[in-house]
């Protein structure tokens, strides 16, 4: 059974109406230019001083990491990994595993915008990103046979990765990981599962989180 791995709370948007004629916007915004209509943290910081949740917003940059792991892997590769991105305003896009993310940031950050815009991203008749029209809760609760696995340094220490991931599992292993830096997760993502794991006794990024989890799973089903 393949491995769902789902990105949650993304701090992907475009730029807040309210804060697009402060300075630092105005100043960066270029005409014609998708990447910068995406909401950017490193661009955008003193914009984003009012902005509620804002420790969540404006990181696409982790977001783009974890990609370029999750679809560069042997997992990806054996057509076993499905991954999904949910922003902080409750928008979910499933990415086509044979999508080639772009490692320029600014071209990513390009294609995100239009995403956002467009809803999906096709190239010769082929839908690479797509958006979920329904409520996350709703989305994952329709997987069948699924076991779901929230990821979270406060979560219990696994002592092995089998712990994770048992041999021969037939169900679908669904694992959420957070796509922020700071904070938390908010009750309603932490309604969806009741197994709050850690996999290291230290704080780790996102794309390690991603990274091992894979890494993980690979092992488990032998896949090189």
């Amino acid at each position: 059974m393949p491995l769902i791995i789902f990105l949650v709370e993304c701090g992907l948007e475009l730029i807040p109406k309210q804060i697009q004629n402060h300075p630092a916007v105005r100043n960066n915004v270029v005409k014609n230019n998708y990447s910068s209509l995406l909401l950017d943290n490193a661009i955008h910081h003193s914009a984003m001083l009012k902005l509620q949740n804002r420790e969540k917003r404006g990181r696409p940059d982790i977001i783009h990491n974890c990609l370029l792991h999750a679809l560069g892997s042997p997992c990806n590769k054996n057509g076993l990994l499905s991954i999904y991105i949910h922003t902080i305003h409750n928008r979910i896009f499933q990415f086509h595993p044979e999508i080639n993310i772009t490692k320029n940031y600014n071209r990513f950050k390009g294609l995100m915008a239009k995403l956002l815009i467009d809803g999906s991203i096709s190239f010769e008749g082929k839908n690479l990103i797509s958006e979920i029209k329904q409520p996350f809760a709703t989305f994952i609760r329709s997987i069948k046979k699924k076991n779901i696995k929230l990821l979270t340094s406060k979560g219990k220490l696994i002592q092995h990765h089998l712990t994770i991931f048992p041999e021969e599992s037939l169900k679908n292993e669904v694992v959420i990981i957070g796509g922020f830096q700071k904070a938390f997760f908010s009750q309603n993502i932490l309604d969806l599962s009741k197994e709050l794991i850690s996999i290291s006794k230290y704080s780790l990024d996102a794309s390690i989180v991603v990274n091992k989890i894979i890494n993980f799973y690979e092992i488990i089903n032998n896949i090189i």
